[in-house]
């Protein structure tokens, strides 16, 4: 049975690779949109190897793959060979959204630019995701999460302790971050839609959407704003917001705020701190630091976690354990709030990551697998109107593999 949702009569065309463009589908997918993926001959996307290459997670199951390309149908398609222009241009007039991150100039030899595709559909949707944006003397360079999204943003320069030198983050975080941001525009423009009847060409870049998260420090730049240095855990900016260890070994974050202050002093055993002038307000706070981390380090690691769990949480102090990935995979919250949930039909692999977009009452098209390579080619190519003999002349001029091509690697 069907599970009717948002997007159920919606049709995309996922004409993308990695991860960004390709996960903005699947939380259309999510939804209940008909997603086509298309695939190069060979080996494919090149997302379907991302699993196996470190520092990725050893697995049996193609974890990677199915997250960001679960329940789409899958077509392998060379879009260099001439006749592959009939394919591309059937499936641009099926589709409501057309999503790519072909470089310029490479999209529009493929027939994928936005001009030729909105003459074919003049209602699409297109959507499109650069590394660095569409102008500017860097807009033709290629882009990834790491660089463009990290590395360029200001975001992976700040995110380490003083005297460390920067390190390797998530990879992927950047993309799934850019991967909202195409979602909310193609869901603009289909809003726009509605109410216009007119297509739209949308995009967003990996640098963009690395800058708008480290919108605090990128505009207090842009306000002429003089930075902090790096974080010091021994003598942090503000001692309330630091990372500390228990006595068990376990490190929790503290977030707490002047208004915490009173609570956090009782949590810890030393209600006479409020007498302190030191610590009277955020100036005293930020001149003591090194003074009052020594404390909190000193009296944090005295208890075990589950201590400082039942008082800090008895005082509504802000905190959180830090947990490894792994040990995230595991938090029931994450199941009881549908942030994990089942995946069918993979061997290996019962659970996936939803989509973070919720629509309470509506119900989410269950997570079935990604396709395997070229799955759906002919299923796809009949409900496109091309007869058995047409099929079969694609193949021999290339445009589409054979059968034994089609085969996931």
């Amino acid at each position: 049975m069907t599970t009717e949702s948002v997007f159920t009569h919606l049709k995309v065309l996922d004409v993308s690779s990695f991860i960004a463009g390709p996960a903005a589908a699947t939380v259309l997918s999510d939804f209940g949109a008909d997603v086509i993926k298309v695939e190069p001959p060979g080996k494919g996307d090149p997302q379907r190897g991302l699993s196996s290459v470190p520092p990725s997670p050893r697995a049996q199951a193609n974890y990677g793959w199915h997250l960001t390309n679960r329940n789409k149908r899958g077509m392998v398609i060379d879009l260099k060979a001439p006749a592959a222009v009939g394919i591309l241009r059937r499936l641009v007039e099926w589709a409501d959204v057309v999503i790519t991150n072909f470089p310029h100039g490479t999209r529009e030899k493929l027939h994928l630019g936005y001009e030729e595709v909105s003459a074919w559909n003049p209602k699409v949707v297109y959507a499109d995701i650069t590394g660095f944006g569409d102008a500017g003397p860097d807009s033709g360079q290629p882009g990834f999460d790491l660089t463009a999204a990290w590395s360029r943003s200001g975001l992976l320069a700040s995110t380490r302790d003083a005297g460390a030198p920067p390190t390797v983050p998530v990879w992927g975080s950047g993309d799934y971050m850019s991967a909202i941001a195409i979602y909310a525009a193609i869901v603009t423009a289909l809003y726009r839609r509605d109410r216009t009847g007119q297509g739209a060409s949308v995009g967003t870049s990996l640098l963009a959407a690395g800058v708008w998260a480290t919108g605090t420090l990128v505009a207090g730049a842009l306000a002429g704003g003089t930075p902090f240095e790096l974080h010091d855990r021994k003598a942090p900016a503000n001692p309330l917001i630091n990372p500390y260890q228990t006595a068990d070994g376990e490190w929790f974050m503290l977030v707490a705020s002047p208004r915490h202050w009173p609570g956090l002093t009782r949590a810890i055993g030393h209600p006479e701190l409020l007498e302190d002038a030191r610590f009277a307000d955020i100036e005293g706070f930020v001149r003591n630091s090194a003074a009052l981390t020594e404390l909190l380090d000193a009296e944090f690691r005295s208890q075990p976690f589950a201590h400082w769990k039942d008082a800090l949480t008895h005082e509504r102090v802000t905190y959180s354990l830090i947990q490894t990935p792994e040990e995230a995979a595991q938090d029931p919250q994450l199941r009881a709030n549908d942030i994990v949930v089942p995946l069918e039909g993979v061997s290996g692999l019962e659970f996936t990551i939803n989509s973070p977009v919720t629509l309470r009452g509506v119900a989410k098209v269950p997570a079935k697998r990604a396709p395997d390579l070229g799955e759906h080619n002919d299923e796809i190519l009949a409900e496109l109107g091309f007869g058995p003999a047409e099929i079969a002349e694609l193949r021999a001029q290339g445009a589409i593999p054979g059968p034994a091509q089609t085969e996931a690697p």
